[in-house]
């Protein structure tokens, strides 16, 4: 094989690599949580990319890794709870290696005139 031949096909490997690792990194869930009063947390669960996952699990965990709270993600991709009394996180498991945590202290109440639409209640 020819220099101008070998440095072509590693500029195709190189370019199928990146395609690979740019495909392999789309759908990672994204999860954020805001407290609507002080009592009261939604979480909305999504890709990356911004696909809503409606459907999805969504766990609230103690800090001893018991599960306080249960439940699936509605129609526009949120979920609703009562704020646990003890330390916890939330997590949101979309499948083997796709999982991502909100801390307890990452909840806190929307930024004031940015409260997202899936925050509005109707």
């Amino acid at each position: 094989m020819r220099l101008t031949e070998r440095m072509a096909a590693r500029k195709m490997l190189a370019l199928s690599l990146t395609l690979c690792a740019t495909w392999a990194g789309a759908h990672e869930p994204v999860a954020r949580c805001f407290l609507m009063d002080q009592s009261t947390v939604r979480c909305r669960g999504a890709s990356n990319d911004g696909d809503e996952m409606p459907g999805s699990r969504m766990q609230v965990i103690a800090l001893d890794g018991a599960t306080l709270l249960e439940g699936k993600l509605q129609a526009n991709s949120t979920w609703t709870f009562k704020k646990p009394t003890q330390a916890f996180y939330v997590l949101f498991n979309t499948g083997p290696g796709l999982q991502v945590t909100v801390e307890q202290d990452e909840i806190t109440t929307p930024p004031r005139g940015r409260i997202p639409r899936w925050m509005q209640t109707p």
